[in-house]
């Protein structure tokens, strides 16, 4: 009996053991750690070509970008303070704080500019004068430049609808959550709703550089000023005027509220539909309008810009900017300096690992690197001799 009764405890404590799942990795090279690898030994001699391949290749690319930044002509006027310092009466030469050029000539007359107001309405406008020394035969655009606006807060960021963008007449609660608080005023919706419309800048450009002393006026474009990936985005609305109503910085353009006959058309507003893009950094350049016909000629102008956008209150400043544009856009500096500094980094270490390599060469057998202080421990011999080479190395 007491042999049957050892065979099923035997049994019994079998089959618990075959119960329990093993925590031993499986055989595998991956799980047992025995897969191939490379690990490079990092040498002058092994770095030298890496650094000398990078020179190589951000040196022209640095030189490029600063050639092209240096070819683009440029006018950049900043008109925040034209409401306060400008001229009522008379051109005044504006500040040169406020003022920045470059023209492949030398100007001669510095930018000037006044200030208009219109008596019945109460609306002014900066006049600005300037001169261009030399005829630019490339396309000319005219940016406006934003300093510490932040379209990059999420919740900005958010507040819109696309639905109702794309055309569709939604009401009340079906606008999405995010366009609050600006979803509906006195029962009727916003349209479009959202901050970002709300805050969009309305500053308005004269299309038309008049000419002064006999120089042909040049106009200008708002048509294709927006990408062509936003199309999809923007639909012709289908709400009747008498259900919405603009946002509220949007009185003045529209002082007695939607009609028939003056809803905005977002599917070809492209002034909008570059503002609803937001940018990411606090300051930042918005196409206004361009001329890639014909390239503005040698002569001084005259531009109307009307005040509309406030920008004191968050302390920032609006600019006009008339430019040409290169391989990368609106000139940046910047960029190229950088692809230089890189090169000129990878320049000096790979002169600094030359001379390196040919004043203190070390030959890649050397062992000098690999220390063994015996101070602390004491082996004995046959110890030693027992280790396999391959786990010492």
């Amino acid at each position: 009996m007491g042999l049957i009764l050892r065979w099923k405890e035997k049994k019994q404590l079998s089959r618990k053991q075959k119960a329990q799942k093993s925590r031993k990795p499986a055989n595998t090279s991956f799980r047992q750690q025995r897969l191939k690898a490379w690990q490079p030994i990092l040498s002058p001699q092994s770095v030298l070509p890496l650094l000398i391949l990078m020179a190589c290749v951000f040196a022209p690319i640095g030189i490029g970008l600063v050639v092209s930044t240096i070819s683009v002509q440029r006018l950049v006027v900043d008109y925040t303070e034209c409401d306060a310092l400008a001229s009522a009466k008379y051109f005044e030469t504006v500040p040169s704080e406020f003022v920045d050029y470059h023209f492949s000539s030398k100007v001669a007359t510095k930018p000037e500019w006044m200030l208009l107001t219109d008596p019945e309405v109460g609306n002014q406008t900066c006049r600005i004068q300037f001169e261009i020394p030399n005829h630019i035969k490339k396309s000319t655009y005219v940016y406006y430049h934003l300093t510490n606006f932040n379209q990059n807060y999420r919740e900005y960021v958010q507040s819109l609808d696309l639905n109702q963008l794309k055309g569709e007449a939604l009401i009340g609660d079906d606008l999405d959550p995010n366009c609050d608080p600006l979803r509906t005023v006195n029962n009727k919706t916003i349209f479009p709703c959202g901050l970002i419309a709300n805050s969009m800048f309305n500053d308005t450009f004269d299309t038309t550089f008049s000419g002064v002393n006999g120089t042909p006026d040049y106009l200008l474009s708002t048509k294709g000023i927006a990408w062509g990936t936003d199309r999809h985005r923007y639909g012709k609305t289908e709400y009747n005027a008498s259900d919405i109503v603009p946002p509220p910085n949007w009185a003045n353009q529209f002082p007695n509220g939607y009609t028939d006959d003056n809803i905005p058309d977002l599917q070809n507003w492209e002034e909008f539909k570059i503002w609803m893009r937001t940018a990411a950094l606090p300051n930042f350049y918005k196409l206004a309008m361009k001329n890639e016909t014909n390239g503005i000629g040698k002569g001084t102008y005259i531009v109307d810009i009307e005040l509309n956008y406030p920008v004191r209150s968050f302390y920032g400043t609006k600019s006009f900017l008339l430019t040409t544009n290169s391989i990368i856009g609106v000139g940046n500096e910047a960029l190229g300096v950088v692809y230089l500094i890189v090169s000129g980094i990878a320049t000096l270490f790979a002169i600094l690992f030359l001379i390196k390599v040919i004043f203190k060469p070390r030959p890649m057998h050397d062992h000098s690197y690999l220390n063994f202080d015996t101070s602390d421990t004491q082996f004995e011999e046959n110890s030693i001799i027992s280790i396999p080479l391959r786990e010492v190395l």
